[in-house]
């Protein structure tokens, strides 16, 4: 029989024989990606680190969990259900149209945000049933780790999660996960006697991302989360409003692929779920996971009385946050952490790392120098009644001796006194690239605002201890009462105190290098520790700049607390901080969208900008010629210690 030579395919792309097992999945996911986002410049990239979706000037770029080498089915679908999550959100979603009728109300707005996201998602489930089955292997995934799983009151079962779900019910026919049913069935009752008729005209506007949205803003005044006139407010035809003159007038529902300029990061926000785990799912639901404390504080008693949360009242807001036991809590010296030898090596091996970066960095932190400078040339008040004798007036005397004696009064700088507080996420996720910049631009920083005459103190916060330490141990050896509140020890770290020179706190920067410092992160009771140093501070001006990468998390606590239990304290640390306070709070956000928690914040991609993000937004703050922002005072001392709801069980 004759032999025949067969050719192979020019078209295959032939595997080599080093090429992991995952790498032609992980090319075809990113090709379909960029095909149903209707973007072929969207840069998709596999990590370990949270999932996340960021568009901006420079593009697109999606981030996806890393597949397992040999995937199952399961684990397969779930990774392009995150996928398919992201480029829905890029096709169908335009965010100027978001921002523009989103609520104010921030409960509202966390509901109106989980409520569009299941519309992104309904328009490809309906129209691709490998697309639905991806989705719904992606969102089972995520409420099967989620505590609202086993869900047994409201108070633990958020309503947006089950508005979102019951949206999705109505726009694809397609019944709750598993593991959302509990947390569906919980609020079903209430929902569909409240709003059952405006869910059931979702539908008919899916493809329109304006009307959509103000049926929506109507479902909300029904729930009884904004009222008739903000409703009818929002309502108003689009030449009635007057709406930001950088946002465009028009956009387009499904496929409108216009983004706005302004960066907008969809981040990890399943902030009840463990981020230890895979993170398949924490970005997706980022618009509705983003659980409000301030529309929920003070509405336990309302919500078992079949109420949902209430819009936010003018009174200063309470919260049932505490702590077991904080006897094991620490706030510790860098250098007490280790020998000054090994503290050295570890600086030198800061600087070796980042010889590069050091320069950049330094170049901007010279760029606000000057710009500080410049702001001290002295400048005079003059023909006062008071102050230092003007000489140069004195010669009007000899020739008019009637005329009276000229005085002059220095002009005071803002930012004279003036001290900054750098406080530093010392978590694990931080681990690598992240703190080696973090440590450098704190350092660079530091130095330069010194020479300016501004006080610096950097501080960093972790645990003692994963998944709890001597606070957990003895809450099981007291036989596990329920609600126990913070079950972790926490570590509080001071690099360099607002009195120390930069010189001889240098080399504690380095500790941040130590194998084994970086574990968990319990970011309210940081804030509130380096608010309160702040506030023990005798200059006029105080600054507080946070830089996080992610949201609070502690296993120890969470696995025995409602799933937001920590960021629902965050949340009303800032607000506390925010509306009651002297103390400027600023916050820089590495890979995690912080500006849902924070007024005046931005939002990294990557650590490489940390240095740039830094001193722009502290040149920002030293470049406002208004005073200080106002604080709401009440009588009292000056110094006033804020409500921040720590409580210690007894």
């Amino acid at each position: 029989m004759a032999s025949v030579d067969v050719k192979p395919s020019s078209n295959r792309k032939p595997v080599s024989k080093s090429e992991a097992a995952s790498e032609p999945f992980k090319r075809s996911l990113a090709s379909c990606t960029r095909a149903l986002a209707r973007n072929p410049d969207l840069e998709v990239t596999f990590s370990t680190d949270k999932p996340s979706l960021l568009t901006g000037p420079d593009g697109a770029k999606a981030r996806l969990p890393e597949p397992p080498r040999r995937a199952t089915a399961r684990e397969a679908a779930i990774v392009r259900g995150l996928a398919d999550s992201f480029a829905l959100r890029l096709a169908c979603h335009s965010e100027a149209v978001h921002r523009r009728l989103a609520p104010q109300n921030p409960a509202a707005r966390s509901l109106f945000d989980a409520v569009e996201q299941a519309r992104v998602e309904a328009i490809g489930a309906r129209r691709m049933e490998g697309v639905a089955a991806n989705l719904s292997a992606m969102l089972d995934d995520r409420y099967q780790k989620s505590p609202f799983a086993e869900a047994r009151s409201r108070e633990e079962a958020p309503l947006e999660e089950a508005v979102a779900m019951m949206a999705r019910e109505r726009l694809t026919g397609l019944k709750p996960p598993p593991g959302a049913e509990r947390l569906t069935d919980l609020w079903r009752g209430f929902v569909e006697e409240k709003a059952g008729a405006e869910l059931d005209r979702l539908g008919g506007a899916l493809n329109d991302q304006r009307a959509f949205a103000r049926l929506v803003q109507k479902l909300l005044a029904s729930l009884g989360l904004t009222s008739d006139a903000d409703a009818e407010a929002e309502d108003k035809p689009d030449d009635e409003q007057q709406p930001p003159p950088e946002e465009p007038d028009e956009a387009e529902g499904e496929g409108d692929e216009s983004q706005s300029q302004d960066s907008m990061q969809r981040e990890a926000a399943d902030d009840s779920t463990d981020e230890a785990d895979d993170g398949t799912m924490d970005t997706v639901d980022a618009p509705s996971s983003e659980l409000d404390d301030e529309g929920e504080a003070g509405d336990a008693e309302e919500a078992a009385e079949s109420r949902p949360p209430q819009p936010p009242s003018q009174e200063r807001r309470t919260t049932d946050y505490k702590a077991y036991s904080t006897k094991f809590d620490e706030v510790v010296e860098a250098d007490e952490l280790c020998d000054p030898e090994e503290l050295q090596r570890l600086r030198d091996y800061l600087d070796k790392q980042l010889q590069n970066l050091s320069s950049v960095v330094a170049r901007l932190a010279n760029r606000l120098q000057r710009r500080l400078m410049a702001q001290q040339n002295r400048a005079w008040i003059f023909d006062l009644e008071e102050g230092m004798l003007d000489t140069a007036r004195l010669p009007r005397i000899i020739i008019d001796p009637q005329q009276p004696l000229s005085f002059k009064q220095e002009k005071d700088m803002e930012f004279r006194d003036t001290v900054v507080t750098l406080l530093i996420d010392n978590s694990g996720s931080m681990r690598g690239r992240p703190i080696t910049v973090a440590a450098t631009c704190a350092d660079v920083l530091a130095r330069t605002l010194e020479r300016c005459g501004v006080k610096v103190e950097i501080l960093g916060f972790t645990t003692r201890a994963w998944k709890g330490g001597q606070s957990r141990e003895a809450w099981l050896q007291a036989g596990k009462p329920p609600n126990p509140g913070r079950l972790n020890d926490l570590r509080h770290l001071i690099y360099k105190s607002a009195d120390a020179p930069w010189r001889r706190a240098r080399k504690n920067l380095g500790l941040m290098m130590r194998e084994g410092l970086l574990k968990e992160n319990i970011d309210g009771e940081a804030l509130s520790w380096a608010h309160e140093r702040l506030l023990g501070r005798p200059e006029q001006r105080k600054i507080l700049m946070m830089i996080s990468d992610g949201a609070p998390v502690d296993d120890s606590t969470l696995s025995v607390n409602p799933g937001n239990y920590l960021e629902r304290h965050l949340r009303h640390v800032i607000e506390e901080i925010e509306t009651h306070s002297p103390v400027e709070l600023i916050a820089i956000g590495i890979g995690h969208d912080v500006t849902r928690y924070y007024r005046r914040a931005v939002t990294i991609v990557d650590a490489e900008e940390l240095g740039g993000a830094m001193t722009e937004k502290l040149a920002e703050l030293f470049d406002e010629k208004a005073a200080p922002k106002a604080v709401s005072r009440h009588p009292g001392p000056k110094r006033r210690k804020l409500d921040f709801g720590l409580s210690v069980t007894p």
